[in-house]
């Protein structure tokens, strides 16, 4: 409830949203949901305002009360403005409001005019207000503005009671009395566990004034014993309880929050309680209809409540109480067996099909596809298929007449209904009312949701009604669930309950306009007659999608895909389509638009791609709409014959997508340039050479993917002796050769089997260097076979650089063409870019005053590249020899720092994205707000997205307080920023890292993926919390939801492909470490816990251990690394796990008792000693096992869980068997290395520090103070005089 609570919305019926508005414009406010009934906006913080506003709305009295005073009596929002007028704000913002939520179609009203009613400000929002005391001063603040009018005792009629205090004087029997008025009563908490044991102490149980504390009676007239009582003298007709949870420490001098069991009755009688217990049960009895719910600690938290819908103006439905993952499943399975026939489980084809077939999107995540299978037939796939079919991978490329990979192979789709590869699978989410705008023009459909709306709606259970109103969300629940908001930091704040005897007309069932003033229910018609305009509108012009057809006249096949006949890009024609219409009326549309078309047409999805064109599934049903098909806005539609375009067969599909390699050749002609010239495209390398000496031409050629190496070879006109090799990624690129300034670059040889596999099955993508060698290649000194690798070396003749002088970023018009000029700067790998650069302006004469200038590296689409550093090498900046830099404008980034590229609002497009240079160092917040001075924005509502792959806004950055090199941003990404503030935490992105066991993990991982640890260090091993080290090998990372399951984790890893040769029968026997800064910190327990509850948060690192026995950990089971000590010498055995279960008893007897079974020893005969791996030490654990508390004299057991040593997984512990080792002490040679590397550390430290001055000591003294909190503010309503 912090920040800015009231801020005021600009338009009152739009929603505060969160991202830019669409194409279409605003977006109209969202319908109501299922229950039919409209919550209210949160402004920031107005979540206790919510909760008491819709308490009283649904409080019928109360709400028809308010809606009987007219105009006459209150007057027009319209004449507020007017001088003289009298218009009573608040009760006509509330009657609006009122109406609004009962009559207008939206899924939430707004309060903004409300609160501005009550002169709050968006300076007074910022302060955490209590529902309690707004309920007070709201009812006293009506009553103000209600004077003078036929209202202004109708508060005082539905809550008004009365208190009666008695003193009686046990001596002389005089009776003292006063009465005491109350809208509501406070409810003790504190050390009661009822509210009826709060109110029979209040209102039953007698206070006596004896012995130092007495009387004084007016009868007797001096100090006698007498008993003090109350009583409940007249009852109002809705009596509201405050619940006292929040309590002083006066020992710890703060607050803090009462979270024990406290009930309360749904209904309950107060006859015990009154002076007057003469009259019918149904003068005493309450029942309850409505709960606030106060969710967090006494300084914030979240207000929601929950409701009785007496009148039952909302539509109540059963809750979905199927949250447990094994009742979901059992719901799908009979679900399954009663629609669905019965599936041929033994068949991997039909069980696949079927996943995929049932899906909204009809396409899976690879990665999610052995856990849809798993939940299917409840078996993994490595135990019922893997053994007769291979791994779930090679399966689906094996039938690629079933299957086909999408979305650069991320996803799996059937072929019969092949998504579009240019957007992401269809996600029918927050479009319009209806959740597939295909319904429209699809008549299947139609019928079907007709069919679906003739279902009966099921009918209420006895005392149901119930509503939880969050703000926006409105959601039914049972009576029943109410008993949970007895106890914890969820729970009831505030009841309200209303006479039984009070019983609703039948004509105000079901009827939202009953007794609602005829203007209001005509300005809620109006509104929503206006919304529904808005909807369709939207909805229009929202489904409208701009397409690009290329048509098969203009394209050629070249390079394995299709391009522009012409030499000038062609950009096809754009079309503007309503996407609910069907392929066959875009067909008939397109070939209106083509007169002069003959025969056929065909309408291929199609993706524009750096080798050209290419082709990937056809549109054949004419009967599915756009949205069906996959299509949305600026997807690219091929129009042709279907068969060959200019008389060339196109090879369509994923698996046909063409690569576009550089192909790279020894280049022995004497003149670079006149080749150049002749017409031969390609570009000097930095194994490139001139004048006349050897080197290395490049050019650009496409191939399909489904080709083999071989048929390359082939089409590149090659013999057969020939050899292809590619760019050996393990060498260190760039290694100095022979010869100052030299340089060496490595290329494996493809291996003869490789010739007949396909480029996608060699993993090579866009822009991999292929280099071609005949075998009298070798012959020279530039190349040198060892092996299967082959070393291009540089000469030292070749050291130089050419940099290009583009005044105006390369944008200028014909008139700057003299001024792009090149020369060549003669440069060594050791050379610093800042020296390049110098000389380069040196030669150019470029000295402009207060000009700054950077060289920039160009890609093979002519893009400049971010501005290398100058502060490195051109080795160290990885710029090759023999290539060009172009000198621009601009400033070049140091060494500890980033250039980034960045847009407001929306994915950058060509020459509209922002740079900006920022410190590695700076966190995302930092660097958020320098986007926003640069371009002139103000405000906290922004928030960084990254690109995703398709060049498209994707994931926000969640920490705001991490480093951009924390988050891996490297120089060149582009963000984006995005309005509103950060969206909810619903999902994780965890790194998956593997436990590699030294015995065997040289023979179950045989592959070239460097071992590394977690925290991105280099070092072959991770120290484990007790300092024994082990291996971890990166897996890939994991994006699943913080709902599932450990167990659900577990399964969704295993589907990883790094993990395809990992074999393990169930889950059980996996064991989850999670890593602290490289350091095995501890082991996930509870397989059914949810990683929310097991405290996951995005970006955590986590590590999996193959085990050879099943393990369910119990929360008090402790895996610790002995070892035992080697007599007579200062080492250990080899280190043993051993579980140690401290449920029961946690002492160090306990741990004692278990090793000495374990070893087979007498435990008082062991000495055991914990390791502190940070300071290099070990603490002895003493026999001593009890302490005596100084207060109660009573002995308690110490626990090894607790202080001092706070065991916990993975912790080393060392013993000593004294019966043969005399030695007590447990430190190593190792530990004795550490100890002095320690020492040493430190007085390096304390130098800096003395050398450093005294002046830092000041922000370190003030670094540990907390920061305070903000004064609180009384909460007020302001209110117009209408005496």
């Amino acid at each position: 409830m912090f920040g800015n609570l009231f801020e005021e919305e600009e338009d009152e019926g739009g929603s505060s949203s969160t991202h830019l508005p669409p194409k279409g414009g605003d977006e109209p406010p969202p319908a109501r949901g299922r229950s039919d009934l409209c919550g209210i906006k949160n402004q920031g913080g107005t979540c206790y305002l919510n909760s008491l506003l819709q308490t009283l709305l649904f409080t019928p009295e109360f709400r028809e009360e308010l809606f009987s005073l007219g105009p006459d009596e209150l007057g027009c929002l319209e004449d507020k403005e007017k001088p003289g007028a009298k218009v009573r704000l608040i009760p006509l913002e509330l009657q609006r409001l009122f109406a609004r939520l009962l009559l207008v179609d939206q899924q939430s009203a707004s309060t903004a005019n409300l609160t501005d009613s009550f002169g709050w400000n968006s300076s007074e929002g910022t302060n955490q207000h209590d529902v309690q005391e707004l309920n007070r001063i709201l009812f006293s603040a009506l009553e103000h503005s209600l004077v003078g009018t036929s209202g202004s005792t109708f508060i005082h009629r539905l809550y008004h009671g009365t208190i009666v205090n008695s003193i009686v004087c046990k001596e002389c029997g005089n009776v003292s009395q006063r009465q005491e008025d109350f809208l509501d009563l406070t409810a003790c908490v504190c050390g009661v566990l009822s509210l009826e044991e709060a109110l029979w102490n209040m209102f039953v149980e007698e206070e006596l004034f004896e012995g130092n504390n007495l009387y004084c009676c007016a009868q007797c007239d001096r100090l006698v014993t007498a008993a003090k009582s109350a009583k409940l003298q007249k009852l109002p007709p809705f009596l509201t309880m405050s619940l006292l949870r929040f309590s002083f420490d006066f020992a710890k001098c703060e607050r803090y929050k009462e979270t024990g069991r406290y009930s309360f009755p749904l209904t309950f009688n107060l006859r015990p309680f009154c002076e007057q217990t003469n009259g019918d049960d149904s003068d005493y009895t309450y029942d309850l209809f409505s709960v606030i719910i106060h969710k967090g600690g006494c300084y914030g938290g979240h207000y929601h409540v929950y409701i009785r819908d007496i009148d039952q103006l909302g539509r109540w439905e059963p809750p979905e109480e199927d949250c447990k993952p094994k009742t979901q499943k059992k719901v799908k399975e009979e679900v399954k067996e009663a629609f669905e026939p019965k599936l041929q489980e033994d068949d991997p084809l039909s069980v696949l099909t079927t996943i995929i077939a049932q899906e909204p999107s009809k396409t899976v995540l690879v990665d999610q596809l052995g856990q849809k299978l798993m939940n299917m037939i409840g078996s993994s796939w490595s135990k019922k298929f893997r053994k007769p079919y291979g791994p779930i991978g090679k399966f689906l490329q094996s039938h690629n007449d079933v299957f086909m990979l999408v979305s650069n192979a991320t996803r799996v789709a059937l072929k019969t209904n092949l998504p579009s590869p240019v957007t992401e699978p269809p996600v029918p989410t927050e479009l319009t009312t209806n959740s597939d705008p295909s319904t429209a023009s699809d008549p299947g459909a139609a019928e079907q949701q007709q069919g679906s709306d003739q279902k009966p709606e099921p009918e209420p259970e006895q005392g149901s009604h119930w509503f939880d109103l969050n703000d926006s969300a409105v959601t039914s629940i049972r009576e029943s669930d109410i008993e949970k908001q007895f106890q914890g930091k969820e729970s009831a704040y505030m009841l309200f309950y209303r006479k039984t005897q009070l019983q609703r007309p039948s004509e105000a069932l079901n009827n939202p306009q009953y007794k609602v003033p005829f203007h209001l229910v005509q300005k809620a018609q109006e509104e929503n007659i206006k919304v529904q305009e808005m909807r369709q509108k939207f909805e229009a012009t929202n489904n409208t999608v701009e397409l690009r057809l290329h048509l098969a006249p203009c394209y050629r096949l070249d390079n394995g895909a299709l391009q522009p006949a012409d030499k000038e890009p062609n950009e096809g024609t754009t079309l503007s389509f309503d996407r609910r219409q069907t392929v066959g009326v875009l067909r008939l549309t397109i070939y209106q638009m083509q007169e002069l078309w003959e025969g056929d047409m065909a309408l291929t999805v199609a993706k524009s791609l750096p080798a050209g064109l290419h082709l990937y599934n056809t549109l054949t049903d004419d009967n599915v709409s756009l949205y069906s098909a996959g299509i949305y806005t600026n997807s690219d539609l091929f129009v042709w014959n279907g068969r060959e375009v200019c008389g060339a067969a196109i090879l369509t599909g994923a698996e046909w997508e063409p690569v576009l390699l550089t192909v790279v050749r020894p280049f022995l002609d004497e003149d670079v340039e006149q080749e150049a010239r002749n017409g031969v495209e390609y570009k000097e390398s930095g194994g490139g050479f001139e004048n006349g000496g050897p080197g290395l031409k490049r050019e650009a050629r496409g191939f399909a993917g489904g080709v083999t190496l071989g048929e390359v070879k082939e089409a590149l006109g090659e013999p057969k002796e020939s050899l292809l090799c590619q760019e050996h990624k393990g060498g260190k690129i760039g290694e100095q050769g022979a010869g100052e300034g030299g340089g060496a670059s490595g290329w494996r040889v493809f291996p003869p089997d490789d010739m007949q596999r396909t480029l996608k099955e060699l993993s090579l993508k866009d822009g991999d260097a292929l280099l071609v060698l005949e075998p009298q290649s070798f012959d020279s000194s530039v190349f040198s076979l060892n092996g299967d690798v082959v070393t291009v070396t540089t000469p030292s003749d070749c050291r130089w650089l050419q940099v290009e002088f583009q005044p105006h970023g390369g944008g200028g018009g014909e008139g700057e063409v003299e001024e792009r000029r090149k020369i060549k700067v003669p440069a060594t790998g050791n050379m610093l870019l800042g020296e390049v650069k110098q000389r380069a302006m040196e030669e150019l004469q470029q000295k402009a005053p207060g000009a700054n200038y950077c060289l920039r590296q160009v890609d093979c689409t002519g893009k400049l590249l971010p501005p290398v550093c100058e502060e490195l090498s051109v080795r160290d900046a990885g710029v090759r020899l023999m290539t060009t830099l172009t000198l621009c404008l601009g400033n070049a980034p140091k060494a500890s720092q980033l250039f980034l590229h960045f847009s407001v609002g929306a994915a950058p497009s060509t020459g509209m994205e922002m740079d900006i240079i920022v410190e590695e160092t700076s966190t995302v917040k930092e660097c958020l707000k320098s986007m926003l001075d640069a371009v002139g924005l103000d405000g906290t509502c922004w928030h960084l997205r990254r690109l995703d792959w398709c060049e498209e806004v994707g994931e926000p950055l969640m920490e705001e307080d991490a480093s951009l090199s924390e988050l891996k941003i490297s120089s060149g990404d582009s963000l984006v920023v995005t309005e509103g503030q950060l969206p909810p935490k619903g999902f994780l992105n965890l790194s998956m890292w593997l436990y590699l066991d030294p015995q065997n993990a040289e023979t179950d991982f045989k592959h070239t993926d460097t071992v590394k640890t977690a925290g991105e260090t280099q070092s072959p091993s991770a120290p484990l919390c007790g300092g024994s080290t082990v291996e971890l090998r990166s897996v890939g990372q994991v994006e699943i939801s913080d709902e599932v399951t450990l167990e659900d984790l577990k399964t969704q890893v295993l589907t990883l492909p790094a993990l395809q040769n990992m074999f393990v029968p169930t889950t059980a026997f996996m064991r989850v470490w999670q890593l602290e800064g490289g350091r095995l910190a501890r082991i996930l327990r509870g397989q059914q816990l949810t990683l929310r509850k097991l405290k996951l948060s995005s970006g955590t690192d986590l590590c999996v251990q193959q085990l050879l026995k099943e393990e369910d950990l119990g929360p008090k089971e402790v895996l610790l690394t002995v070892k035992m000590g080697v007599p007579g010498e200062r080492s250990f055995y080899t280190p043993e796990e051993l579980l140690w279960d401290a449920s029961r008893d946690s002492s160090p007897r306990s741990l004692r008792t278990c090793l000495a079974a374990h070893y087979g020893l007498s435990p008082d005969s062991l000495l055991l000693a914990k390791h502190q791996p940070d300071k290099h030490i070990w603490e002895e654990i003493s026999n001593w096992n009890q302490q005596v508390s100084k207060k109660k004299k009573k002995k308690r057991t110490e626990s090894l869980l607790g202080a001092p040593f706070h065991l916990k997984d993975g912790d080393t512990i060392g013993i000593k068997n004294l019966l043969i080792d005399n030695n007590r002490d447990f430190v190593t040679l190792e530990d004795k290395q550490g100890q002095q590397r320690l020492r040493e550390q430190a007085e390096q430290r304390r130098k800096g520090e003395k050398a450093a001055g005294s002046d830092v000591t000041a922000p370190q003294k003030n670094a540990g103070q907390t920061k305070s909190r903000k004064p609180e503010v009384a909460l007020s309503i302001n209110v117009g005089e209408f005496r």
